[in-house]
């Protein structure tokens, strides 16, 4: 059952995210792209955890909160550009999400708990974060991955998707395998972890 103050900071979460000067299609609807990632990471987190606790609906509505304001292009374009922009990102969406955590009414330890979360601290180890890691996984499956996967070699793409399983659980994997993905997606998935 939705608190109020999730119901307010949902609201003032997606209210940033409509701010996305980019746009996405999605079923004939145009979204901004951030505000459509959110809904989908809420939805994901739904249906794989639906005992998820506040902090993860929080984090999950949040994770790319106001993304489009550091864009990948203002960092080198190397791994350590990359790596930089990931830990910049992070430190970013737990700041703003803090600001309205804080204005919703929510206590310091629940900012510090989405913040944690956000960081994405003690992957593999601590529960909450696995989880935030699995639901991530599966919308880029899901919703992204395709689109992707016509930009790039498929030596990248193999290299990516291991590089992903990798980062899921065993549930995750269960989950990912049984997501609605085309033929070709599954095809390379299926070529991924053999090759892995």
């Amino acid at each position: 059952m939705a608190t109020d103050k999730l119901k307010n900071a949902y609201r003032l979460f997606d209210a940033a995210n409509e701010e996305d000067p980019n746009v996405e299609v999605w079923e004939g609807k145009e979204y901004p792209k951030e505000l459509l990632y959110a809904i989908r990471m809420t939805k994901k987190l739904n249906t794989f955890a639906p005992e998820a606790s506040e902090a993860l609906q929080l984090t999950a509505r949040c994770q790319h909160i106001r993304r489009w304001e550091i864009p990948r292009e203002s960092y080198e374009m190397n791994r350590a550009g990359y790596l930089k922009w990931r830990q910049d990102l992070k430190k970013f969406h737990a700041r703003i999400a803090g600001d309205i955590l804080k204005e919703v009414g929510y206590s310091q330890d629940m900012i510090d708990q989405v913040a944690f979360l956000l960081e994405k601290k003690q992957l593999k180890k601590n529960s909450e974060t696995q989880t935030l890691e699995d639901v991530i996984c599966l919308v880029f499956l899901e919703f992204y991955f395709e689109p992707f996967s016509h930009k790039y070699p498929e030596e990248k793409l193999l290299d990516i998707l291991q590089k992903t399983w990798r980062k899921m659980s065993e549930k995750g994997h269960k989950a990912a395998l049984e997501l609605p993905l085309s033929k070709d997606s599954l095809e390379l998935i299926g070529k991924a972890l053999k090759n892995s």
